[in-house]
């Protein structure tokens, strides 16, 4: 196979992986009521469903790509998608609602094998000069999915139930497997060929898992619940013993080359933060339009439909500025867009007129799917060489940590998820206007650089 028919081949299982992971997210929202009176479950039991699978992947998204840097990539996204596709099937299959919770937090470990490689392998496949288009079609593919993600889910519940929105990623996962056997990379690099730190990613796992289990915790339980301060306190322990065993390791889980990046630790937090007052907007939107507005689920999701066209549209558009005027301009208007958006609903009530939240909206999205754009583009081309998997680990942690920060501060800002927007969204605008400090430190306007190319 022709090197250009390869790349093809690897953006298409990029596109693909990714897409079967957000698909999944917004999909099982749709299913989670009826699977709740199907099965008899609590509303706890429910949310189980989503917080086991997220806290399993937080836990494990680093130590995956660390481990595909020393395996191989497609290695360990076969493996991921075979195991997502074959959890999938059990919890079609599952007779109770305590095997649901549990395939959903092995279906969350094998998401975490497979989503770092599908960054890594945009990094192995593409020279720099294309990396920026492939990584926007990737942004525009997932927006897409993730808009379409309640649709689809509503028709396959409609005529089959709940258990067939897990059975529709079993012939998608079978599908993708085969065509990650015909990807062909260069072999791993050799910059460290020691086994995994073993210690390392333990109290990595453990601080990520409990800090995810705190934050999803937040909306029921408040930030100042004995629970919640415990968890948190927890968390900063787990931290601390981490970084006095990194800095003492002879291979630490996170390698310093890594560590020591500023464009990559740089994006990881404009990711986390925007990321976070995306879905804490989106969170609170949601009740301000359904409770206050009494807009019915559909009406609602056609309202929020500007934020997914603008992401698509604005995919595309980010590339080309960003190979214009450079990662750092690009990514503080991004964040800047976010911030005006999410100020722009804020100033909403209930005599709003749509066609404003509908602006907001889209600005919203036009400004993420830029950040996203910006920020993904920079980790996977500035990783240091043997590393792409980790720090496409680390993106894809802060990609899954940020939407559970902002529903905890949308939540936790008013005390109360259905209260009114008037101290929620100004608070998630200013958490999000915190990452235009991290986006100085992106590189400047330089054509020749990696940096701005890859972007």
């Amino acid at each position: 196979m022709t090197a250009p028919a390869q790349r093809q081949l690897a953006l298409l299982v990029s596109v693909a992986g990714a897409v079967i992971v957000a698909l999944d997210g917004t999909i099982l929202l749709v299913a989670q009521p009826s699977l709740r009176r199907d099965l008899g479950a609590s509303m706890a039991q429910i949310q189980w469903t989503s917080t086991g699978y997220l806290v399993a992947v937080a836990a494990l998204l680093v130590i995956a790509g660390r481990l595909g840097d020393r395996y191989g990539h497609p290695r360990l996204l076969l493996v991921g998608v075979l195991g997502f596709g074959a959890a999938s099937a059990g919890i079609a299959l599952a007779p109770t609602v305590g095997w649901v919770v549990v395939l959903r937090v092995v279906q969350g470990g094998f998401g975490a094998l497979l989503q770092p490689a599908t960054l890594a392998l945009l990094r192995l496949t593409h020279p720099s000069e294309r990396l920026g288009t492939a990584i926007a079609v990737r942004t525009s593919a997932i927006a897409v999915a993730a808009g379409s993600g309640p649709i689809l889910g509503g028709v396959l519940m409609a005529h089959w139930g709940w258990r067939a929105v897990f059975w529709v990623n079993v012939p998608v996962a079978c599908v993708l497997a085969a065509l990650v056997l015909a990807v062909r990379t260069p072999a791993p690099g050799r910059v460290d060929s020691s086994r995994l730190n073993l210690p390392g990613a333990g109290l990595l796992a453990i601080a990520l898992a409990v800090l995810v289990h705190a934050l999803a915790g937040v909306p029921a339980r408040g930030w100042t619940a004995a629970p919640t301060l415990l968890e948190l306190l927890a968390v900063t322990g787990a931290v601390a013993l981490l970084v006095r065993h990194e800095r003492r390791a002879a291979h630490p889980i996170v390698p310093p080359a890594v560590a020591r990046s500023a464009p990559v630790t740089a994006s990881m937090a404009i990711l986390l933060v925007t990321s976070a007052g995306l879905f804490g907007a989106l969170f609170r939107a949601t009740f301000q339009l359904q409770d206050t507005l009494g807009l019915d689920p559909l009406t609602c999701g056609l309202r929020v439909l500007p934020l997914t066209v603008f992401m698509v549209l604005g995919s595309p558009v980010a590339g080309a500025a960003l190979r214009r005027y450079g990662a750092r301009r690009t990514a503080i208007a991004g964040t800047g867009l976010v911030v005006a958006g999410i100020a722009g609903l804020s100033r909403l009530d209930a005599a709003g007129a749509w066609i404003v939240m509908g602006a907001a909206f889209a600005v919203i999205g036009a400004g993420f799917a830029t950040v996203m754009v910006t920020a993904t583009g920079t980790v996977v081309g500035d990783a240091p060489p043997g590393y792409a998997g980790v720090v496409g680990g680390l993106k894809q942690t802060a990609m899954n940590i940020g939407p559970t920060l902002g529903i905890a501060v949308a939540a936790g800002a008013t005390g109360s998820a259905v209260s009114t927007t008037s101290s929620a969204l100004p608070a998630l605008a200013a958490l999000t206007a915190l990452g235009l400090l991290p986006a100085w430190r992106l590189p400047r306007r330089d054509l020749t650089s990696k940096s701005a190319l890859t972007g």
